[in-house]
């Protein structure tokens, strides 16, 4: 008996085979192209850095700056008018320059810039001895053209009008009435030397008088001055210092272009003036 063959249709084998690679492909991982152009992260020592000229802190250079050096003398006018009569720590003190200060050849604080400060002692003079004394201290100064900055500095060479003299600490002294005590004691022994010896003569003994005269006078000569205060010092309206600078200041070079030496205001400098006592307690 003859066998039958059976023959499979071509069309399902070839259908067959494409499904069987179809189930092949799909459990193969994909291959970096195909799973898309974009590479993993890069760590973040392998990232790209800025450079150098593309930071801030290289692009914001510091301005240039001129050195005003410790030891410059900035003479200076007084606006207020300052005594140890009435001045007290904290008192404002206004001042302006009178003179321009130069750096290299060039005009870096111009006459008529303003510098302020204030008191920082005041002590009004004793009876039979002390003097007045006044410290203060500068703290600002404003450029005409209204650049500020911070100073530190002493006053130095007063010129008053009285005696007043600034010591090598930067303290204001105020003059001494010696000789005005003298004047005073002198009149009043010479005073109570003739009222004594016209007494003197009254009562027959003319020396006796005169040396009662005497001492009465000296007496009262020597109240009158324990009774008065020496002269305070004085800085009138007008009166002339020198900042004399203790730290150097620094000004930046593109707010300084000053084309001349500026021009200070027209203050009257201050009448001279005899010491003066104060009586007591005033």
């Amino acid at each position: 008996m003859r066998r039958r063959r059976t023959y499979v249709p071509r069309t399902g084998a070839i259908l067959c085979s494409l499904v069987l690679a179809t189930v092949v492909s799909a459990q193969q991982p994909a291959s970096s192209g195909a799973a898309g152009s974009a590479a993993p992260p890069a760590a973040a020592s392998e990232r790209p850095q800025p450079s150098a000229s593309q930071t801030p802190a290289a692009t914001a250079n510091p301005p240039a700056q001129i050195k005003v050096a410790s030891g410059t003398h900035i003479p200076l006018v007084l606006h207020n008018a300052i005594s140890t009569r009435s001045a007290k720590p904290g008192d404002p003190v206004y001042f302006e320059t009178i003179f321009p200060v130069m750096v290299d050849g060039k005009v870096v604080i111009p006459a008529g810039s303003y510098v302020s400060g204030e008191i920082t002692e005041s002590k009004r003079p004793g009876r039979v001895k002390g003097r007045g004394e006044l410290m203060m201290k500068f703290t600002e100064m404003i450029l005409p053209n209204g650049y500020m900055v911070n100073l530190n500095a002493m006053p130095n060479g007063a010129g008053t009008g009285g005696g007043e003299r600034v010591n090598s600490e930067g303290q204001i002294i105020g003059d001494s009435d010696k000789a005005s005590d003298v004047g005073t004691v002198i009149r009043t022994t010479e005073a109570g030397t003739g009222i004594g010896a016209g007494v003197g003569a009254a009562a027959g003994n003319i020396g006796r008088g005169v040396g009662m005269g005497a001492g009465i006078g000296a007496i009262a000569g020597l109240g009158a001055v324990l009774l008065t205060r020496g002269p305070d010092a004085e800085l009138p309206r007008g009166s002339t210092l020198e900042a004399v600078i203790e730290r150097p200041i620094y000004l930046e070079a593109d707010k300084v272009h000053f084309t001349g030496p500026g021009q200070a205001s027209s203050l009257a400098g201050p009448p001279s003036r005899e010491p003066q006592r104060n009586r007591i307690p005033f």
